[in-house]
């Protein structure tokens, strides 16, 4: 069946490219699968995305270029859930994804979990690492 849920991604600043890239090189099981641009009629930038689809450790995501400036950006109530199964994992994640970023809860142990932190990247996304 066709997977029918996926988390879309809206970005203002034409850096859905950069950000879908920097995300598939950092998870593992990770592919573009497809990418639509604008063309020079626009109405995008050219060579901006319309819509691409790809996946993060074999889960499926979408994102844009948004030619509208809206009055909403990604918002840390809404985030990525990464279940990370090795401290080194974590940590990686934790220092890729905060670099230049905001860390929202520093790697810790919160009772909750042995090791979890929240960030949010330098492209406004959200995630929350855990080690199970």
């Amino acid at each position: 069946m066709k997977q029918q849920i996926s988390t879309f991604l809206t970005f203002q600043d034409s850096n859905a490219e950069e950000a879908m890239s920097f995300y598939v090189e950092l998870f593992d099981n990770s592919k573009v699968i497809d990418v639509q641009r604008y063309g020079k009629d626009g109405p995008g930038k050219e060579g901006t995305i319309v819509k691409a689809i790809f996946e993060l450790n074999g889960t499926p995501f979408i994102c844009s270029d948004s030619f509208i400036q809206h009055e909403w950006s990604f918002t840390p109530a809404v985030s990525n859930w990464v279940e990370c199964s090795t401290e080194k994992e974590i940590d990686h994640l934790f220092a890729e994804l905060s670099e230049n970023g905001e860390v929202k809860m520093p790697l810790d142990n919160y009772g909750f979990s042995k090791q979890f932190a929240f960030v949010g990247d330098r492209f406004g996304v959200s995630w929350q690492l855990n080690l199970g």
